[in-house]
């Protein structure tokens, strides 16, 4: 029961206070461990990516629609993610969904569990997306990426390796190679349990996540500052190919596992705690990368939660907050120098329109547009010389985040 209570918690979290599943899962799984804590996750993450279709399946089972709030509703929802996409026993599905009740209308939730047994009930091919995040993306970008993003959330993405050196010809055999210093696996290994986890070789990372720092190139010891740096992703791989990095963050917690990563792998870097908003460096750099807070709608193949919590409200409230990180990030680079702006968004408010924002209030600054050559095969700069990648790109190998970088080139004096 405890892992299906703590599920029942972190949904109610989720979909009643906004809060985020890697947020509401330390208050609500509180007191589970192992395979406890990671199954609670799970039915979550099932339940949130497969809401609109379990809801679909539970309304044409009533006579009467259940309303959104209500506890009975919420555990049909996490009962019916169990059975129907992690295909958990139904035996122990419908044990212990009933109690969780907690005196409402068993008898209906055991009269729709036992129906979905027996006629059956299957999920469709494709998770439909909310909504409003499917119109707004259809106004956006055109329906074909709807379907493309239906598509690619039906089912939890690869694990994604960067790497601080190009591994050997006969390491990760298994492994796809997507790009330099990178390889992807199958899901559903243990990241711990990996080979070279121990030794630090490598960091979890997803492809688009990786393009960012790329497009800085080597270091040679030069100077940059990664802002909003935690965990620690770009960090490391700017490290790695010789920045002299100071690694900026507002959260002591996120920072604690940055620096674990950073020991870990060996890698140097400065680790400062401060926000941005107030922070000074002191002195300019030869670079500045800013992954800027954001809606994080890109990344909802591994975090399904984001579209059920993400409106135009908050949208919103992130592009204001990141105009002030553009324009604060500019003044830190040295004449001439490289600014990264980065965002795990699929809005424009929060990619092309904020760069072309920028730019007009600051004529001086140029966009350094993005090389092909510089980027894996399947990705390619937009005509505009940004990145934006989408979830229909490397469909057949797994899919790929939502991102949106732009390189841009300081005034010269």
């Amino acid at each position: 029961m405890a892992p299906r209570r703590a599920a029942l918690r972190l949904v109610d979290a989720i979909l009643r206070r906004g809060d985020p599943l890697d947020v509401a899962m330390h208050a609500a799984a509180q007191g589970l461990t192992g395979a406890d804590r990671a199954f609670a996750v799970a039915i979550a993450s099932e339940t949130m990516r497969w809401m609109v279709d379990i809801d679909a399946l539970i309304d044409g089972a009533t006579a009467q629609i259940l309303p959104d709030d209500v506890k009975s509703r919420a555990v049909l929802r996490i009962a019916l993610a169990q059975l129907l996409a992690l295909k958990s026993p139904g035996h122990a599905v419908v044990s212990t969904a009933l109690p969780l009740v907690d005196g409402g209308p068993r008898r209906l939730v055991h009269a729709i569990l036992s129906r979905a047994q027996q006629e059956e009930w299957s999920l469709p091919d494709r998770a439909t997306l909310p909504l409003p995040a499917a119109e707004r993306w259809a106004e956006q970008w055109g329906l074909k990426m709807v379907e493309a993003a239906e598509a690619s959330w039906s089912a939890p993405p690869p694990i994604d390796l960067s790497f601080a050196a190009e591994p050997g010809a006969d390491e990760w055999p298994e492994a796809l190679s997507l790009a330099p210093r990178h390889r992807r696996l199958p899901r559903g290994q243990a990241v711990e349990a990996m080979p070279g986890f121990d030794e630090g070789g490598w960091w979890v990372q997803d492809l688009a996540a990786s393009l960012p720092a790329r497009l800085l190139g080597a270091g040679e010891g030069r100077t940059v500052l990664d802002l909003c740096a935690a965990p620690g992703g770009k960090t490391m791989q700017l490290a790695a190919a010789g920045w002299d990095v100071v690694a900026v963050d507002a959260s002591a917690k996120r920072l604690e596992r940055l620096r674990a990563n950073i020991e870990r792998t060996g890698l140097s870097a400065a680790i400062v705690r401060g926000d941005i908003r107030s922070w000074d460096p002191g002195a300019p750099a030869d670079a500045v990368l800013l992954d800027a807070p954001c809606s994080a709608t890109g990344i909802f193949r591994r975090h399904p939660d984001v579209l059920h919590r993400i409106e135009p409200r908050q949208i919103a409230e992130m592009a204001a907050l990141q105009a002030d990180l553009l324009a604060r990030a500019a003044r830190w680079v040295k004449p001439d120098g490289t600014l990264v702006y980065a965002t795990c968004s699929l809005e424009r408010a929060e990619g092309e329109d904020q760069v072309a924002a920028f730019l007009d209030h600051h004529k001086d600054w140029a966009v350094d547009p993005v090389r092909p050559d510089e980027l894996p095969d399947a990705i390619a700069p937009d005509g505009s010389g940004f990145i934006r990648t989408f979830p229909g790109l490397l469909a057949d190998a797994g899919g790929l985040d939502g991102f949106f970088v732009a390189r841009l080139r300081a005034p010269s004096n």
